[in-house]
Protein backbone atom coordinates (compact mmCIF):
# COMPACT_ATOMS: atom_id res chain seq x y z
CA UNK A 1 0.00 0.00 0.00
CA UNK A 2 1.18 3.36 -1.00
CA UNK A 3 2.29 5.79 1.78
CA UNK A 4 2.12 9.27 1.78
CA UNK A 5 1.96 11.81 4.83
CA UNK A 6 -1.85 11.48 5.12
CA UNK A 7 -1.60 8.16 5.44
CA UNK A 8 0.89 8.12 7.91
CA UNK A 9 -1.11 10.68 9.75
CA UNK A 10 -4.37 8.22 9.38
CA UNK A 11 -2.74 5.71 10.87
CA UNK A 12 -1.50 7.07 13.58
CA UNK A 13 -5.13 8.77 14.71
CA UNK A 14 -6.56 5.39 13.80
CA UNK A 15 -3.77 3.47 15.88
CA UNK A 16 -4.38 5.68 18.73
CA UNK A 17 -7.96 4.92 19.22
CA UNK A 18 -7.46 0.99 18.41
CA UNK A 19 -4.41 0.12 19.64
CA UNK A 20 -5.63 0.38 23.36
CA UNK A 21 -8.27 -2.64 23.14
CA UNK A 22 -6.07 -5.18 21.81
CA UNK A 23 -8.69 -7.15 20.22
CA UNK A 24 -8.64 -4.09 16.94
CA UNK A 25 -5.16 -3.69 17.18
CA UNK A 26 -3.73 -7.61 16.84
CA UNK A 27 -6.68 -8.53 14.49
CA UNK A 28 -6.73 -8.02 10.47
CA UNK A 29 -8.32 -4.62 11.66
CA UNK A 30 -5.27 -3.46 12.94
CA UNK A 31 -3.10 -4.69 10.40
CA UNK A 32 -5.18 -2.97 7.57
CA UNK A 33 -4.84 0.18 9.68
CA UNK A 34 -1.17 0.01 10.77
CA UNK A 35 -0.81 -1.22 6.95
CA UNK A 36 -1.58 2.72 5.96
CA UNK A 37 2.15 3.52 7.87
CA UNK A 38 4.21 0.68 6.05
CA UNK A 39 6.48 2.31 3.18
CA UNK A 40 6.38 -0.43 -0.05
CA UNK A 41 9.81 0.11 -1.21
CA UNK A 42 10.96 -1.04 2.48
CA UNK A 43 10.14 -4.69 0.88
CA UNK A 44 11.50 -4.05 -2.60
CA UNK A 45 15.04 -5.58 -2.15
CA UNK A 46 16.77 -7.86 -4.04
CA UNK A 47 17.89 -10.95 -1.81
CA UNK A 48 19.99 -12.91 -4.49
CA UNK A 49 23.17 -13.85 -2.35
CA UNK A 50 21.73 -13.95 0.75
CA UNK A 51 21.13 -16.86 3.05
CA UNK A 52 18.30 -17.30 5.10
CA UNK A 53 17.21 -19.92 8.05
CA UNK A 54 13.67 -20.08 8.56
CA UNK A 55 12.93 -22.85 11.79
CA UNK A 56 9.31 -23.89 11.37
CA UNK A 57 8.80 -23.43 7.98
CA UNK A 58 6.11 -25.83 6.45
CA UNK A 59 3.18 -23.85 7.60
CA UNK A 60 1.98 -20.93 8.85
CA UNK A 61 4.10 -17.59 9.79
CA UNK A 62 7.57 -19.64 8.84
CA UNK A 63 6.01 -20.90 5.42
CA UNK A 64 4.97 -17.05 4.74
CA UNK A 65 8.44 -15.61 5.85
CA UNK A 66 10.05 -18.20 3.60
CA UNK A 67 7.95 -17.68 0.74
CA UNK A 68 8.39 -14.66 1.32
CA UNK A 69 12.29 -14.26 1.00
CA UNK A 70 12.64 -16.98 -1.50
CA UNK A 71 10.60 -14.60 -4.04
CA UNK A 72 13.22 -11.96 -3.43
CA UNK A 73 15.77 -14.20 -4.74
CA UNK A 74 17.35 -15.38 -1.54
CA UNK A 75 18.67 -18.67 -0.39
CA UNK A 76 16.36 -19.68 1.73
CA UNK A 77 16.84 -22.97 4.27
CA UNK A 78 13.64 -24.31 5.24
CA UNK A 79 14.12 -26.00 9.04
CA UNK A 80 11.16 -28.34 9.75
CA UNK A 81 10.62 -31.09 12.09
CA UNK A 82 8.80 -33.51 9.66
CA UNK A 83 10.07 -34.46 6.68
CA UNK A 84 6.26 -34.85 4.37
CA UNK A 85 5.44 -31.99 5.11
CA UNK A 86 8.51 -29.58 4.64
CA UNK A 87 9.23 -31.28 0.97
CA UNK A 88 5.20 -30.37 0.05
CA UNK A 89 6.66 -26.51 1.29
CA UNK A 90 9.81 -26.71 -0.40
CA UNK A 91 8.05 -27.85 -3.37
CA UNK A 92 5.19 -25.23 -2.85
CA UNK A 93 7.80 -22.05 -2.43
CA UNK A 94 10.12 -23.37 -5.54
CA UNK A 95 7.47 -23.20 -7.15
CA UNK A 96 5.58 -19.94 -6.38
CA UNK A 97 8.91 -18.22 -5.89
CA UNK A 98 10.32 -19.54 -8.95
CA UNK A 99 13.35 -19.82 -6.67
CA UNK A 100 15.25 -23.14 -7.17
CA UNK A 101 17.69 -22.20 -4.71
CA UNK A 102 15.43 -23.12 -1.14
CA UNK A 103 16.74 -26.20 0.54
CA UNK A 104 14.91 -28.45 3.41
CA UNK A 105 16.60 -29.37 6.64
CA UNK A 106 14.83 -32.07 8.35
CA UNK A 107 15.18 -30.61 12.24
CA UNK A 108 13.80 -30.68 15.53
CA UNK A 109 14.07 -27.62 17.13
CA UNK A 110 13.08 -29.63 20.79
CA UNK A 111 15.98 -31.90 19.97
CA UNK A 112 19.54 -30.96 21.15
CA UNK A 113 21.23 -33.26 18.99
CA UNK A 114 19.42 -32.76 15.94
CA UNK A 115 20.04 -28.98 16.18
CA UNK A 116 24.08 -29.90 16.20
CA UNK A 117 23.43 -32.22 13.80
CA UNK A 118 22.31 -29.89 11.30
CA UNK A 119 24.98 -26.77 12.34
CA UNK A 120 27.46 -29.17 12.00
CA UNK A 121 26.22 -30.29 8.22
CA UNK A 122 25.07 -27.02 6.96
CA UNK A 123 27.27 -25.81 4.23
CA UNK A 124 26.53 -21.88 4.19
CA UNK A 125 29.52 -19.87 4.57
CA UNK A 126 27.29 -17.44 6.54
CA UNK A 127 23.69 -16.75 7.56
CA UNK A 128 22.11 -13.07 6.78
CA UNK A 129 19.00 -14.02 8.29
CA UNK A 130 18.18 -16.48 11.06
CA UNK A 131 13.86 -16.84 11.83
CA UNK A 132 13.43 -18.59 15.09
CA UNK A 133 9.82 -19.20 14.27
CA UNK A 134 8.91 -22.69 15.53
CA UNK A 135 6.84 -23.18 18.51
CA UNK A 136 4.48 -25.31 20.16
CA UNK A 137 1.63 -24.84 22.58
CA UNK A 138 0.67 -28.53 23.98
CA UNK A 139 -2.29 -29.40 26.14
CA UNK A 140 -0.36 -31.87 28.43
CA UNK A 141 3.20 -31.33 29.75
CA UNK A 142 5.56 -33.51 27.71
CA UNK A 143 9.44 -34.00 27.45
CA UNK A 144 11.98 -34.94 25.23
CA UNK A 145 14.63 -37.23 25.08
CA UNK A 146 16.85 -34.52 26.82
CA UNK A 147 14.32 -34.93 29.55
CA UNK A 148 13.24 -30.33 29.12
CA UNK A 149 9.52 -29.63 29.10
CA UNK A 150 8.57 -29.97 25.46
CA UNK A 151 7.08 -26.09 25.07
CA UNK A 152 10.73 -24.63 27.11
CA UNK A 153 12.84 -27.10 24.41
CA UNK A 154 11.10 -26.47 21.39
CA UNK A 155 10.98 -22.59 21.80
CA UNK A 156 13.52 -21.20 24.33
CA UNK A 157 16.30 -23.77 24.45
CA UNK A 158 15.95 -25.01 20.70
CA UNK A 159 16.44 -21.04 19.51
CA UNK A 160 19.10 -20.15 22.18
CA UNK A 161 20.91 -23.34 21.01
CA UNK A 162 20.77 -22.74 17.10
CA UNK A 163 21.94 -18.98 17.38
CA UNK A 164 24.56 -19.84 19.31
CA UNK A 165 26.07 -22.48 17.34
CA UNK A 166 25.24 -20.08 14.14
CA UNK A 167 26.74 -16.65 15.44
CA UNK A 168 29.62 -17.40 13.48
CA UNK A 169 28.27 -16.89 9.97
CA UNK A 170 26.19 -14.10 11.74
CA UNK A 171 29.15 -12.67 11.95
CA UNK A 172 30.45 -13.50 8.72
CA UNK A 173 27.53 -12.44 6.89
CA UNK A 174 27.98 -8.23 5.77
CA UNK A 175 24.50 -7.51 8.26
CA UNK A 176 23.37 -11.13 10.15
CA UNK A 177 19.77 -10.76 11.43
CA UNK A 178 18.27 -12.52 14.07
CA UNK A 179 14.33 -12.56 14.39
CA UNK A 180 13.06 -14.20 17.03
CA UNK A 181 8.87 -14.58 16.60
CA UNK A 182 7.26 -13.95 20.11
CA UNK A 183 3.76 -13.90 20.58
CA UNK A 184 1.38 -10.86 22.11
CA UNK A 185 0.52 -13.74 24.71
CA UNK A 186 3.91 -12.39 26.51
CA UNK A 187 2.26 -9.26 28.07
CA UNK A 188 0.31 -11.36 30.36
CA UNK A 189 3.25 -12.70 31.90
CA UNK A 190 6.46 -12.24 33.99
CA UNK A 191 9.31 -14.21 33.80
CA UNK A 192 9.33 -16.31 36.57
CA UNK A 193 12.39 -18.82 37.07
CA UNK A 194 11.49 -20.91 39.81
CA UNK A 195 9.73 -23.60 37.90
CA UNK A 196 10.08 -22.85 34.15
CA UNK A 197 9.63 -26.24 32.86
CA UNK A 198 5.82 -26.64 34.74
CA UNK A 199 6.69 -29.83 36.55
CA UNK A 200 4.32 -28.70 39.36
CA UNK A 201 1.01 -29.68 38.48
CA UNK A 202 -1.61 -28.35 36.88
CA UNK A 203 0.18 -27.83 33.67
CA UNK A 204 -1.31 -24.50 31.97
CA UNK A 205 -0.52 -25.23 28.28
CA UNK A 206 -1.53 -21.41 27.61
CA UNK A 207 0.25 -20.27 30.36
CA UNK A 208 3.54 -22.26 29.95
CA UNK A 209 3.39 -20.88 25.98
CA UNK A 210 3.57 -17.53 27.32
CA UNK A 211 5.98 -17.85 29.51
CA UNK A 212 8.34 -18.92 26.71
CA UNK A 213 7.39 -16.20 24.51
CA UNK A 214 8.30 -13.30 27.50
CA UNK A 215 11.55 -15.11 27.54
CA UNK A 216 12.14 -15.33 23.95
CA UNK A 217 11.84 -11.57 23.99
CA UNK A 218 14.14 -10.95 27.00
CA UNK A 219 16.95 -13.62 25.50
CA UNK A 220 16.73 -11.59 22.28
CA UNK A 221 18.10 -8.06 24.31
CA UNK A 222 20.36 -10.43 25.65
CA UNK A 223 21.82 -11.47 22.51
CA UNK A 224 21.40 -7.59 21.17
CA UNK A 225 23.93 -7.15 24.15
CA UNK A 226 26.23 -9.50 23.85
CA UNK A 227 26.69 -9.18 19.89
CA UNK A 228 26.57 -5.27 20.14
CA UNK A 229 30.24 -4.87 19.18
CA UNK A 230 29.70 -7.46 15.95
CA UNK A 231 27.61 -6.07 12.68
CA UNK A 232 24.78 -8.75 13.77
CA UNK A 233 21.45 -7.24 14.69
CA UNK A 234 18.86 -9.17 16.93
CA UNK A 235 15.34 -8.02 17.14
CA UNK A 236 12.09 -10.17 18.59
CA UNK A 237 8.34 -9.42 17.05
CA UNK A 238 4.69 -10.02 17.72
CA UNK A 239 2.59 -11.16 14.45
CA UNK A 240 -1.01 -10.24 16.10
CA UNK A 241 -3.40 -12.94 15.57
CA UNK A 242 -3.02 -14.71 12.81
CA UNK A 243 -4.97 -17.84 11.07
CA UNK A 244 -2.31 -20.73 11.13
CA UNK A 245 -2.57 -24.10 11.41
CA UNK A 246 -0.80 -23.97 14.77
CA UNK A 247 -4.17 -21.69 16.34
CA UNK A 248 -6.39 -24.08 14.91
CA UNK A 249 -5.29 -26.89 16.98
CA UNK A 250 -3.75 -25.34 19.99
CA UNK A 251 -6.49 -22.63 20.64
CA UNK A 252 -9.76 -24.25 18.77
CA UNK A 253 -12.08 -21.98 20.95
CA UNK A 254 -10.11 -19.08 20.17
CA UNK A 255 -10.15 -19.93 16.46
CA UNK A 256 -13.94 -20.59 16.44
CA UNK A 257 -14.80 -17.27 18.01
CA UNK A 258 -12.00 -15.23 16.14
CA UNK A 259 -11.53 -17.05 13.24
CA UNK A 260 -13.43 -14.53 10.65
CA UNK A 261 -10.94 -11.25 12.23
CA UNK A 262 -7.59 -13.23 12.09
CA UNK A 263 -4.76 -11.95 9.95
CA UNK A 264 -3.63 -14.18 7.16
CA UNK A 265 0.07 -15.87 7.32
CA UNK A 266 1.15 -13.33 5.05
CA UNK A 267 0.01 -10.30 7.24
CA UNK A 268 0.85 -11.68 10.36
CA UNK A 269 4.68 -12.91 8.87
CA UNK A 270 4.92 -8.96 7.12
CA UNK A 271 7.25 -7.74 10.38
CA UNK A 272 9.44 -10.68 9.78
CA UNK A 273 10.10 -10.39 6.52
CA UNK A 274 10.45 -6.48 6.83
CA UNK A 275 13.09 -7.21 9.79
CA UNK A 276 14.64 -9.21 7.22
CA UNK A 277 14.90 -7.22 4.28
CA UNK A 278 14.69 -3.04 4.81
CA UNK A 279 17.61 -1.74 5.02
CA UNK A 280 16.72 1.19 7.42
CA UNK A 281 16.47 -1.18 9.97
CA UNK A 282 20.59 -1.55 9.34
CA UNK A 283 22.10 -1.29 13.24
CA UNK A 284 18.78 -1.39 14.74
CA UNK A 285 18.82 -3.75 17.64
CA UNK A 286 17.98 -5.59 20.03
CA UNK A 287 14.00 -4.64 20.22
CA UNK A 288 10.51 -5.54 20.27
CA UNK A 289 8.13 -5.26 16.96
CA UNK A 290 5.05 -5.16 16.12
CA UNK A 291 3.60 -4.20 13.13
CA UNK A 292 7.03 -2.42 11.58
CA UNK A 293 6.68 -0.68 14.86
CA UNK A 294 9.20 -1.10 17.65
CA UNK A 295 6.41 -1.53 21.03
CA UNK A 296 6.81 -1.99 24.42
CA UNK A 297 7.80 -5.31 26.00
CA UNK A 298 5.80 -4.77 29.23
CA UNK A 299 2.32 -2.61 29.56
CA UNK A 300 1.61 -3.56 33.19
CA UNK A 301 3.98 -3.10 35.26
CA UNK A 302 3.86 -6.08 37.73
CA UNK A 303 4.92 -8.55 34.55
CA UNK A 304 8.36 -6.54 35.13
CA UNK A 305 11.78 -8.62 35.61
CA UNK A 306 14.19 -8.37 37.68
CA UNK A 307 18.17 -7.68 35.92
CA UNK A 308 18.94 -11.03 38.24
CA UNK A 309 16.33 -12.69 36.47
CA UNK A 310 17.60 -11.91 32.99
CA UNK A 311 21.07 -13.16 33.87
CA UNK A 312 19.72 -16.18 35.72
CA UNK A 313 17.52 -16.70 32.01
CA UNK A 314 21.07 -16.73 30.14
CA UNK A 315 22.24 -19.34 32.86
CA UNK A 316 20.27 -21.64 32.57
CA UNK A 317 19.48 -21.85 28.64
CA UNK A 318 23.28 -22.25 28.46
CA UNK A 319 23.16 -25.39 30.79
CA UNK A 320 20.23 -26.55 29.50
CA UNK A 321 21.55 -26.04 25.54
CA UNK A 322 24.52 -27.60 27.05
CA UNK A 323 26.18 -24.57 26.35
CA UNK A 324 29.52 -23.48 28.34
CA UNK A 325 28.12 -20.06 30.34
CA UNK A 326 31.46 -18.53 30.02
CA UNK A 327 30.86 -19.29 26.11
CA UNK A 328 30.09 -15.81 25.77
CA UNK A 329 29.27 -14.10 22.38
CA UNK A 330 30.79 -10.15 23.58
CA UNK A 331 33.85 -11.90 23.12
CA UNK A 332 33.81 -11.23 19.50
CA UNK A 333 36.05 -9.09 17.90
CA UNK A 334 34.10 -5.78 16.39
CA UNK A 335 34.00 -6.55 12.04
CA UNK A 336 34.80 -3.89 9.99
CA UNK A 337 32.02 -1.94 8.25
CA UNK A 338 30.36 -4.00 5.02
CA UNK A 339 30.68 -2.44 1.65
CA UNK A 340 27.40 -3.26 -0.28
Amino acid sequence: MATGFLSQVAAGVLSTLVDPTIVLSFDRTGYRIHQLGFRDDDLDVDMTGRVCVVTGANSGLGYAAALALAERGADVWLLCRNRQRGEAALKSIRRKSRNARVHLEVVDMASRRSIRAFAARCTAERVDVLVNNAGVLPDTRRETEGRIELTWATNVVGPFLLTHLLVPKLVAAPQGRVITVSSGGMYTQKLVLDDPQSRTPPFDGVKAYALTKRADVVLSELWAHRLRRTRVTVNSMHPGWADTPAVRTSLPRFYRVMRSRLRTPAEGADTIVWLAVCERLAGRSGLFWFDRRPCATHYLPWTREAERDRERLWTLCCKLAEVPSSDQPSAISPQPKARR
